[in-house]
């Protein structure tokens, strides 16, 4: 694959990068916010991300602060797969900040803190003419054309671009908060009639191939609010393909002349859905059509990507998240029978939060260090002190960056009590984290945390997997099936809504019958019950016919699910290399979570002062070595076969 600066850009998107701070609370004032999610946001950026998502090669050229979330928007766009190589960092500005609300249907608050911000400082200097000729198409917006600096760095990339060849997009993106033409609580005003724009903005038509606006955006780049009578206005200017979006009627192009009613344009068929939050739904349109677009799909075609775009982030918080990927709009496209109120289509929302989560685990490898009661066991039954157990915590932590050297197949389960101070010290590694959320040994299941458990996951960083163990049999007595039930639904439910991971550990309880359908049986209960979690942690069973079963139902019911990890038991090392040999030929496993295996026998003699911390960390790290060389030699045996 090709490096960044080698790579060809269908799409450079300039100008706006910005976090946007979405209320959490939806139906009132922004006075009256309580709490907000943090996103990516900027028009140009939601682009990048929403054509990136579809399946073009995307890049954005802007700048970010030299602080936390000018960091953040750099890594959640790597992490997207835009281009970040003319993502420039300023060291004198801050990032620039959004707050946003949903007050109704029709009202959507906003605040621009963009005094002096980065992307605003953006110069003709910034504009790098080698990653410009590597770019099929560079999108401008009107934003960026309201000051001079960075009216300067968009002229030169569109100039640039069209010298190689390219083509120029656009985004007539009227904000009058941004021109001074409003007071700052009115971001939300999409319209005030000012000649000045108008003749800004009319500078670059003859530059433009594509031109893409609201009725009210073509309304201020024609001069007047007669939309026929604008669309001409600037057919006199430019004889670029002209689009205008009619939200709920979809759009309307116009490729040569402008016919007297609007009907007459090319359009495509719209998608009815209920409109929960129109921010961010143009920029998914712009990135829909020009997946279409910069393909050379039919016009009809562009359009009803487009369109299709608009609807699904309409119907959803947020706007740079609520993206679709190519899977997503494909599955939305071919389901006819898809509710008005789009967001509560289960389906459709699975596949979203599916392909569009972070990473991806072709082999997952796990040093599990979240044991709670094990330890205080252990350290009652050697009598030295249970303070001692978070720093061991932290050499497990250690011995596993001794062995993973930055790999990011490998990972960490540790808990929040005994393990906080390394939870936090993970967050600096690129290792997958897993947290528990159940009480220790709980039948029926309990959680360790407030009785409403989603608001304490709530309180976890985003990239902390919720780990949950619950010792189920499908054929355990009704009462105390359905009540472990209900709540593995209310922790999935939890999941989604915090935007967490799930990964499901499920144990047959001691002393119940067990068979070669068992847990298959279980795992498809949980499926039917609508529970989808990203993980599965299962016993490590030396029975082929069972991980065939098993596979299958995974398979079956969720294709997209991210795999299958073996847990230890406190099994003998050489019991879990002879469960790895069988497991390893079914690709739905993709490794293991082990702990007490590797840590137990360490931590003894570490609590009792028998080795000291760098011996603990040598022996810690020799165990997983051996499991991880045991879990790939038998992973190559296995595909081989």
């Amino acid at each position: 694959m090709p490096s960044q600066d080698q790579q060809t850009l269908d799409l450079l998107a300039i100008g706006r990068s910005s976090v946007d701070l979405y209320g959490q609370q939806v139906g009132g004032r922004l006075e009256d916010m309580a709490s907000f999610a943090k996103y990516v946001g900027g028009s140009p950026t939601n682009t990048a991300v929403g054509g990136a998502r579809l399946g073009l090669r995307t890049g954005l050229l802007t700048r970010v602060g030299a602080d936390h979330m000018g960091r953040f928007i750099a890594e959640q766009l790597a992490r997207e797969g835009v281009n970040t190589k003319g993502v420039i960092t300023d060291p004198a500005r801050l990032t620039a900040l959004v707050i946003l609300g949903i007050r109704d249907r029709e009202n959507f608050p906003l605040i621009f803190y963009r005094e002096n911000c980065a992307d605003m400082a953006l110069v003709p200097e910034d504009v790098d003419l080698e990653l410009v000729a590597r770019a099929r198409s560079v999108l401008i917006n009107g934003t960026h054309l309201s000051q001079p600096g960075v009216r300067a760095a968009s002229l030169k990339a569109t100039r640039a671009v069209r010298a190689t060849g390219g083509r120029v997009v656009f985004d007539i993106d009227y904000r009058p908060v941004l021109w001074g033409l409003t007071g700052r609580d009115a971001g939300e005003n999409r319209f005030v009639a000012a000649q000045a724009v108008t003749d800004s903005l009319q500078e670059v038509l003859p530059l433009c191939d594509l031109i893409i606006g609201t009725e009210e955006e073509v309304h201020i780049l024609g001069g007047s609010t007669d939309t026929i009578a604008c669309l001409r206005a600037i057919r006199e200017k430019t004889d670029a393909l002209l689009v205008a979006k009619r939200g709920p009627m979809g759009c309307v192009a116009f490729p040569g002349a402008i016919p007297d009613s609007l009907d007459d344009g090319v359009g495509a068929r719209g998608f009815p859905v209920e409109v929960y939050n129109v921010l961010g739904a143009g920029d998914a349109f712009m990135a829909g059509f020009l997946r279409g677009w910069l393909r050379d799909l039919p016009l009809e075609q562009c359009c009803e990507l487009g369109n299709a775009c608009g609807a699904v982030v309409v119907s959803r918080h947020g706007c740079a998240p609520a993206m679709p990927t190519w899977t997503e709009l494909q599955h939305f496209l071919a389901d006819e029978d898809r509710p008005f109120r789009l967001r509560e289509d289960k389906d459709l929302e699975h596949v979203h939060w599916a392909t569009t989560r972070q990473g991806t685990y072709p082999e997952l490898t796990v040093l599990a260090v979240d044991h709670r009661s094990q330890f205080e066991d252990l350290a009652a039954e050697l009598g030295v002190d249970i303070g001692l157990v978070p720093a061991f915590k932290n050499l497990a932590l250690s011995a596993l960056d001794r062995v993973a050297g930055g790999d990011p197949r490998f990972g960490v389960l540790l808990d929040g009590r005994f393990g906080f101070d390394a939870l936090a010290r993970a967050g600096d590694f690129p290792y997958w984290i897993g947290r528990p959320i159940e009480e220790p040994k709980s039948r029926p299941l309990a959680f360790e945390s407030s009785a409403d458990v989603a608001t304490e996951i709530a309180e976890w960083p985003l990239n902390h997997v919720v780990k949950c163990l619950v010792f189920y049999h499908p054929d355990d007595p009704a009462d105390l099936r359905e009540r472990q039930e209900r709540q593995v639904l209310r922790l999935f439910d939890a999941c989604r809504k915090t935007r967490h991971e799930l990964l499901l550990e499920v144990i047959a309880p001691p002393g119940s019958t067990v068979d070669s359908d068992t847990i298959a049986r279980a795992v498809q209960r949980f499926y039917d019950l609508g529970v989808r979690p990203d993980w599965w942690k299962l016993e490590p069973v030396e029975d082929a016919a069972a991980w065939g079963k098993i596979s299958q139902v995974v398979e079956q019911n969720d294709p997209l699910c991210r795999g299958i990890v073996l847990l230890g038991l406190s099994a003998p090392e050489e019991e879990l290399v002879a469960s790895f040999q069988v497991a390893a030929s079914f690709p739905q496993v993709k490794g293991f979570a082990v702990g007490r295996t590797i840590f137990h026998d360490v931590a003894r003699l570490w609590l009792t002062r028998s080795i000291d911390d760098e011996q603990a960390v040598t022996a810690l790290a020799g165990k997983l070595t051996r499991l991880v060389t045991a879990w790939r030699n038998a992973r190559e045996l296995g595909m081989a076969t």
